[in-house]
């Protein structure tokens, strides 16, 4: 047996990038995976027919994370079609450089809304049905911007900040319900951008020890880690993945 079989997996913003490699990863080792994404339905169903084309099991589930009744609906819908919900991977986000004064409050927000209320939103309507499940796990998309301060970014700091803050909390708070709560926290990663989130900066480049850029499949390997048995004992933990350009 695979070792994520009978396991049913939630991940956001999997219809390109890392949230690709993520679901395809998961459901190379035995996961059912919903499949979401917020526009893109042609990305979404690209990843659903592969899963299923490799003979395992995918359904997508279109939706906006910062959205609650569009929350709850993606998750009741991945637990009444795959059977529950186990493993939660809350990667959708938005990047963008916007120098500090020209931030807007909407844009502040808007940030915010996405990568910090979507994941409190997501967990809370997942985390039942992981406690009726007997366990499960949560997997936050964080980066190293927060960590080593990333010029015209503070916005997308300041919301992976508070997203690393959620999960140490709820590691704590859910550990009596077998639920392991992480952040793994990409640095440079070889993506295709877009157009809003501007060149990777510089500062991300400069003197990574590895010398070269991370792949998807690098943090789609941690990710797996985690959610699997072998990172049953690790909960509360921000997980580096970037080549030695942050050490902890």
């Amino acid at each position: 047996m695979a070792a994520l079989d009978g396991r049913v997996a939630l991940v956001t913003g999997a219809g390109r990038n890392i949230g690709r490699a993520i679901a395809l990863t998961l459901a190379r080792d035995g996961a059912a995976v919903a499949v979401n994404g917020r526009a893109d339905r042609a990305a979404v169903d690209s990843v659903v027919a592969e899963i299923v084309a490799a003979g395992g099991r995918a359904v997508a589930v279109m939706g906006d994370v910062a959205d609650e009744a569009e929350v709850a609906a993606m998750v009741d819908r991945a637990a009444g079609e795959l059977g529950g919900i186990d493993i939660l991977v809350s990667n959708a986000g938005l990047r963008r450089q916007t120098p500090f004064l020209e931030i807007s409050l909407a844009e502040w927000r808007e940030i915010m809304s996405v990568a910090l209320d979507g994941a409190f939103l997501l967990s809370r309507a997942a985390v039942p049905h992981m406690i009726r499940r007997g366990g499960g796990a949560f997997v936050a998309l964080s980066g190293i911007s927060n960590h080593v301060g990333t010029p015209n970014r503070c916005h997308v700091s300041a919301s992976k900040a508070g997203l690393e803050g959620l999960v140490r909390a709820l590691a704590v708070e859910l550990a009596p319900h077998a639920i392991t709560c992480n952040c793994v926290a990409p640095g440079a990663i070889d993506t295709a951008r877009g157009a809003s989130a501007g060149p990777m900066p510089p500062t991300l480049m400069a003197g990574i020890p590895l010398a070269r850029r991370g792949t998807v499949d690098e943090i789609a390997g941690m990710v797996r880690l985690l959610a699997g048995p072998e990172g049953a004992y690790v909960t509360g933990q921000t997980i580096h993945v970037n080549g030695g350009a942050f050490l902890t």
